[in-house]
């Protein structure tokens, strides 16, 4: 699968949920959760095999999210390259994982960035953030796994060596 079709689609469709989500709309007096999308890319690209082009990609996604939501810059960048590098350097082991087994690596990987920055914002503001909102957005956000199992799917499915 070429760069682009592996990179460019799923970046675009992380821009536009997180564009989607981050809309000013209330629904019974409540926002809409702000998933992290861009995590799955950066759980799927973890396993793929490696290049210099998924890391560059989390970086201006990142970069991106700090825009949209008002983040400090590189908060984001730092968050997604931590739960890339996570799952990079355990990617032999979840070869050839079940879908629960993946879910639960991709857990561990969204639980890594957002504790990445909560510390992070904690260290900057001199406080920690709402636990309980870094919390729904992290449950929200672990819910998004499916989304990845199709990107890796995708992947070997396009890939000749997986055959």
């Amino acid at each position: 699968m070429p760069a682009s079709a592996s990179l460019g689609a799923p970046i675009l469709a992380c821009m536009l949920a997180s564009i989607v989500f981050a809309t000013p709309v209330r629904i019974l007096g409540l926002r809409p959760p702000e998933p992290v999308f861009a995590l799955v890319p950066a759980f799927a690209w973890g396993m793929m095999r490696p290049s210099i082009w998924p890391p560059v990609a989390l970086v201006g996604l990142g970069l991106f999210l700090d825009l949209l939501w008002g983040a400090p810059m590189g908060l984001w960048p730092f968050c997604l390259l931590s739960a890339y590098a996570l799952t990079f350097a355990v990617r032999r082991v979840l070869s050839g994982q079940e879908f629960w087994a993946l879910w639960g690596w991709y857990v561990a990987a969204c639980g890594l960035a957002m504790t990445c920055g909560l510390v992070l914002m904690g260290l900057r503001a001199g406080h920690l953030p709402s636990i309980i909102g870094a919390g729904w957005q992290f449950a929200i956000s672990a819910t998004l796994f499916p989304f990845a199992w199709r990107l890796v799917e995708r992947y070997q499915d396009a890939d000749a060596r997986f055959r």
